[in-house]
């Protein structure tokens, strides 16, 4: 018999920084995941000397210096800076849209160029309130923007049309009329120099975790997949909420990401770690080279796909739809949560919410201080 004060359902950057904290406050932990690794979605795997991103691209970065220097006590951060590019048909643009992006579209140079098309493409359409994504979209940036970058590559995410999504997934664009290819504007950013999995090891150094465990299982059995017995006080769920309550009140909704990862006997696939393809009959969203994030110099490099897809059981969640209909829903489940008692809910899964990753780690930590202060 093994007895635990806490058991933490997920090994990925909120239940390891849970654990990590817990330690360091006297509690024993026990961590356990369905998958046969840690780190959950931002795990890195190292194949032919590169950092691979097995489940997508993942950049940190944050505002919050205290974040910052939180992440940074366990690895350092290399300087890269998130610059993807989109490719249109034959036409290769910068992101995020830009002057840069403008000047490539419409053989411009000046911010007051750009403004002027823009404004005159969505004084065309004259829409003041927007009633789906479409709408919202050409009243934000106008027809060009909307029609090459925006499209295509939107209804292959959400694997539905423009006009039928709604208005609120865009509420606003972020048009930068300067000549500036960094994608995210806050002040850090980088990737761990050795990849995100030795993040989440450190974290989880001197605490008991099992892969390969599932929570359901050892719940009904009281024992884990080799027959050791198991108490614990409470536990840390950052599973999917409605899979906990059996979807008592209906299932949530989530989008999931299919991968296609190969070797290439080549140095430099496409010069970029990431990049779109916006076109609505190119099946993939982007893909990723993955030894661009940390500038590797190997013979080979290796790419990966995405391919954006509905979510059902079996498969990896990813997103959560966040529309109207699924967060009435998912308020059933939080009140039924409060119910719980000795069960706190947290995570992407967990909440039904998307978290970067800084406010994956900030979150843990304000559950923390909400369990132990």
């Amino acid at each position: 018999m093994m007895k635990y004060d806490y058991l933490v359902v997920g090994a990925g950057l909120f239940g390891a920084t849970f654990a990590y904290e817990a330690k360091k406050r006297g509690k024993t932990c026990l961590v356990i995941d369905r998958r046969d690794h840690i780190a959950g979605n931002v795990y890195t795997k190292e194949v032919s000397g590169i950092n691979v991103h097995v489940y997508g691209a993942h950049i940190f970065h944050t505002s919050d210096k205290a974040i910052w220097d939180y992440v940074g006590q366990f690895a350092e951060f290399n300087n890269y800076i998130n610059s993807p590019m989109a490719v249109y048909k034959d036409e290769l643009y910068n992101l995020p849209f830009n002057m840069n992006t403008f000047s490539k579209m419409w053989g411009i140079k000046t911010p007051a160029e750009a403004k002027d098309i823009i404004d005159k493409q969505k004084a065309e359409y004259s829409i003041d309130e927007p009633k789906n994504l479409e709408e919202q979209a050409l009243s934000l940036a106008g027809k060009d923007v909307y029609e090459k970058l925006i499209k295509g590559y939107t209804q292959k995410q959400w694997g539905r049309k423009c006009t039928e999504l709604p208005a609120f997934i865009i509420k606003r664009l972020p048009m930068r009329f300067r000549y500036d290819n960094n994608y995210f504007n806050d002040r850090y950013q980088g990737i761990p120099m050795g990849g995100y999995t030795k993040i989440v090891e450190k974290m989880l150094d001197g605490i008991d975790v099992k892969v390969n465990e599932d929570f359901f299982d050892l719940k009904k059995s009281g024992k884990l997949s080799d027959g050791t017995e198991v108490e614990y006080d409470r536990i840390l769920f950052t599973g999917q909420i409605d899979e906990y309550f059996e979807s008592k009140f209906g299932p949530l909704e989530y989008r999931s990401v299919r991968f296609e990862t190969e070797e290439l006997d080549t140095d430099n696939y496409q010069g970029n770690a990431v990049v779109n393809y916006t076109e609505y009959e190119v099946p993939y969203t982007r893909i990723i080279e993955h030894k661009h994030f940390e500038f590797g110099e190997q013979p080979t490099t290796i790419i990966s796909r995405e391919y954006s897809s509905e979510w059902k059981p079996g498969v990896e969640p990813y997103y959560p739809v966040n529309n109207d209909k699924n967060n009435a829903l998912y308020e059933k489940y939080a009140a039924e949560a409060k119910r719980e008692g000795n069960v706190i809910f947290g995570g992407r899964l967990g909440q039904y919410k998307y978290y970067d990753m800084d406010k994956v780690v900030a979150a843990a930590l304000d559950c923390v201080r909400e369990e132990f202060e």
